[in-house]
Formats: C-alpha cells, sequence, structure tokens
C-alpha cells in the first residue's frame, strides 16, 4: 500500500498541468459544492473507480449501499486500485466518473486542482456525523476548512518483535518500542548477527524511507505545519530522528544489506522474518498482525504500541475516503454511497460477516480499524480472543489507534511527500548527509506549498 501512494504521488505531481488547465469546477468551493443537489431522485448509473480488494467486509457494505441508492441507480464497480493518470485523464477530457475511493494523502492535491468536490452540501444532506471520523483521518480530506472526503479504515503501526532473540539478548520489548533511542540503538546491536560479513539476523528495522513522519513526530516535530502552508522538514528534531533512524541500518552494515536481505524474506509466509528467527523487531502496520496470526501462529512474536520520546503511544495513520469528482454525473447517488459505506450500521454489518466467517473458520476475529470511532468501539466489542500474543497484539492496534497522527492535507501533498521521501532515499543510498537533504527538501517542498496555495486562492 505504501508503495502505491509514494508512486500515485509522483503520478499526481506529473499530472498537475494536464489537470489545472481541464478540470471541472475550479471556480472556487462554493461554486463546486453545488453541483450536488440534496433534493434530487436517485436514478440512473453510478460508477465507482478505485475500490480494490473486494471481500465479505466490503461487499456486505456494498450490498447495503447498493439498497440505500434503491432500484433506479445502477452501480458499477470498477474493481482494482485507482488509477491516478487514467482519473485526471478522464476529468480533463470532462468524462469523470461518479465516485472515487483514494488514499487520503491525495486528497488536498485533487482539491486543489479543482478535481473533486467539497462535501459541505453532501454531509449535511445526507446527515453525515463528521464528528464520529478520527480526528486525524478527518483533517487528512479537509482542505481550506472544507471536507473533500469521507475517511474509511485507518492503518496504525505496532511494535512488533521476535520474544525469543529478545530473550536470548537479555532484552524486553520496552527496549525496542521506541521509547528511549539509545535503547534501541543498543539493543539492535545486540540483535544484530552477522556470518562472515553477511547479515543474519535484521536487529532493528525502523522502516525507512515510509516511517520517517513517524519517527520525526515521536521527536516533537511535525513536519508539515496544521494548516498545510508550511513546510518544516528541515527542523533540528526532524534532522535527528532522521539522523537515528539511519543509524540503526548503519549499525548492520548499511541500508542496502539490510533492505535485500529484508525483501528476501518470505514476509506473507509461513517462513517469514519472525518464524524464522532472523528479526528481532520492528514497527509494522497492524494488518500485518492477522498475517502472522494465520501464516505461523506458532512464532514468538510480541507486540506492543510505537511509542514516542515521552513514552506515549504513537502511530503515524493513512487509510482511504471516498471522494466525488467534478463534473460526477450523478454527485448526489455518490454522496449516498459514500455515507452507507462508512456508516457504523454498516460497519457493524460487515464486522459481524467477518466474524461468522473467521468463526466458520475456527479463527479469531481481530477487529477492524473503519475510521468512525463509534463503528470501532462497536467492532471492538465483538473480537474474539485467539490467546497470547495476538489478544495483547489486538488490544495494542487499538491503543494505538486513539493516538493517531497523520500529514494534514495541502494543495502540493504529492509535491510534499515526493520532496520528502527523495530526501530520506538520498541519504540512504549515502548521496547526501541528512541535514543537507532535508534542507534541499525544505527548499522544493515550500516551494511548492506556496506556489500550490497561491494558485488555489487565485481560483
Amino acid at each position: 500500500m505504501r508503495r502505491f501512494r509514494i508512486g500515485a504521488a509522483a503520478t499526481l505531481a506529473g499530472g498537475a498541468m494536464l489537470l489545472t488547465a481541464c478540470a471541472v469546477g475550479t471556480g472556487g468551493a462554493d461554486d463546486a459544492d453545488a453541483q450536488y443537489d440534496a433534493d434530487a431522485q436517485l436514478e440512473g448509473e453510478l460508477s465507482v473507480m478505485g475500490f480494490g480488494g473486494v471481500d465479505e467486509v466490503a461487499t456486505t457494505r456494498m450490498d447495503l449501499a447498493k439498497e440505500a441508492l434503491g432500484d433506479g441507480v445502477d452501480a458499477k464497480v470498477a474493481e482494482g486500485e485507482l488509477d491516478l493518470q487514467q482519473f485526471l485523464s478522464a476529468a480533463a477530457t470532462g468524462d469523470p466518473p461518479d465516485l472515487i475511493y483514494a488514499n487520503r494523502d491525495q486528497v488536498g492535491s485533487l482539491a486543489a486542482r479543482g478535481a473533486i468536490l467539497p462535501l459541505d452540501r453532501c454531509i449535511e444532506g445526507e446527515g453525515i456525523d463528521t464528528s464520529m471520523f478520527v480526528e486525524s483521518a478527518l483533517a487528512q480530506v479537509t482542505l481550506d476548512d472544507h471536507v473533500y472526503g469521507i475517511p474509511e479504515f485507518n492503518v496504525v503501526q505496532v511494535t512488533m518483535a521476535n520474544a525469543k532473540l529478545l530473550d536470548a539478548a537479555g532484552l524486553t520489548l520496552e527496549d525496542v518500542d521506541g521509547s528511549d533511542w539509545q535503547r534501541v540503538s543498543a539493543a539492535n546491536e545486540a540483535l544484530t548477527a552477522s556470518d562472515g560479513g553477511k547479515l543474519r539476523v535484521i536487529g532493528f528495522d525502523s522502516k525507512l524511507p515510509e516511517f520517517f513522519p513517524l519517527w520525526a513526530k515521536a521527536n516533537g516535530v511535525d513536519l508539515i505545519s496544521e494548516d498545510g502552508r508550511t513546510a518544516q522538514l528541515d527542523d533540528p528534531a526532524a534532522v535527528e530522528a532522521l539522523e537515528w533512524a539511519v543509524s540503526i541500518y548503519d549499525a548492520q552494515g548499511g541500508f542496502a544489506d539490510v533492505k535485500a536481505y529484508r525483501d528476501s524474506a518470505d514476509f506473507f509466509g509461513e517462513g517469514n522474518q519472525f518464524a524464522t528467527d532472523v528479526l528481532g523487531a520492528m514497527p509494522m502496520e497492524q494488518w500485518y498482525l492477522n498475517v502472522l496470526n494465520d501464516v505461523s501462529p506458532d512464532a514468538p512474536v510480541i507486540f506492543d504500541t510505537v511509542k514516542d520520546l515521552q513514552g506515549e503511544p504513537i502511530a503515524y495513520a493513512s487509510g482511504q475516503a471516498w471522494a466525488i469528482p467534478a463534473g460526477a454525473a450523478n454527485p448526489e447517488a455518490a454522496c449516498r454511497w459514500a455515507r452507507v459505506m462508512t456508516a457504523v450500521d454498516s460497519w457493524e454489518a460487515a464486522a459481524q460477516a467477518r466474524l461468522d466467517l473467521r468463526t466458520e473458520e475456527g479463527k479469531a476475529f481481530t477487529g477492524l480499524l473503519t475510521g468512525n470511532t463509534e463503528a470501532d468501539e462497536l467492532i471492538k466489542g465483538m473480537v474474539t480472543s485467539s490467546g497470547e500474543p495476538w489478544d495483547t497484539g489486538v488490544a495494542a492496534m487499538y491503543e494505538a489507534n486513539e493516538h493517531t497522527f497523520a500529514l494534514p492535507a495541502s494543495p502540493a501533498d504529492a509535491e510534499f511527500e515526493n520532496a520528502m521521501q527523495d530526501a530520506v532515499n538520498d541519504v540512504l543510498s549515502g548521496e547526501a548527509e541528512p541535514a543537507d537533504a532535508l534542507a534541499q527538501a525544505q527548499e522544493t517542498a515550500q516551494k511548492a506549498l506556496d506556489d500550490a496555495w497561491a494558485e488555489m486562492e487565485e481560483r
């Protein structure tokens, strides 16, 4: 998922020129929002783009959404992740889908370029209670005080570690949960093992480049201001965070060696890094807990939240959102679909479908992080036990979900992310020092932000 977002950011930045000249609804948020008519009768076709990974959680909610649309609407869902270039081309030629399912960190750029509608009237017309959404998720789809996406799902990190390797090294989870970087560095060196100069055990994986914002925030700095206007990539705390996270790899022979060994693992199979005792610890998205439980239930893995340097839980959240393209032929049906897909009752039904399937398979139901706090609390009560350490892992997942942050929406979110990722990659490859790379990224990102905000405000 993260690799897709990085590539999508580049695609979105590259498609900006195409969309700027041709997009529908660039006259301002109020004009664009007028395309939605709360009193319109639902009929015709609803075309949906980008909704991939259809399973029982998706189909249960889709059935409810189709029922809510009524017989007069024919919903056509194109499966597969959103192809941004395809969408941008369709928007530029005046033939967009009615609804897209996008990563939340794409919403700001799409909104600023007039590719998607503000949802103020949609939210009011459908009675969507935005206060129920995870705060960081809603912030990520809110630009210039207008909501442009209805959040769905939340992805967070938890600390995952090999108890067998920790015990052998005389370590505990507290040594690798991120709360003390000196302890993590020491644990990394104690856990790392090589044979003849060839890495045999990865001590700790700081998961760069994708988790750089996590370490920066753990060190007390937001990489972009809350209003999405000011880059803070060269903040001394950000530089310190990158220096430390890279040092984790340097102590193991360098990022290239760690990445090559990491990529050689049977990540989704029974020969994964924890089952084969070749990884000490790492922060990882919560969905991997289910993978491990399924393919290697006896692996010596243990879990906790990731901690900031004050010892408090922290998680860098991501996820998707439903957005309505400017020029959509059926925005009213699109709004109804988005509302039902993210409603508490729909999530409850979806969780019950997942629970029933897991029970039939003789497996535990480990919950869902929906992006809707009320739904999350309800589903948490439906979780079934699979024993330790998995129950602790699920508890860590839910605790992390209560301590999330995300990069806020901006009209240059794609360009910002590219600048940030390029800087981290330059450091990892040895082409630049952290301070120099982040200084260059700061200059690039701030110019992109200034230009994008100015262009947006001129419309």
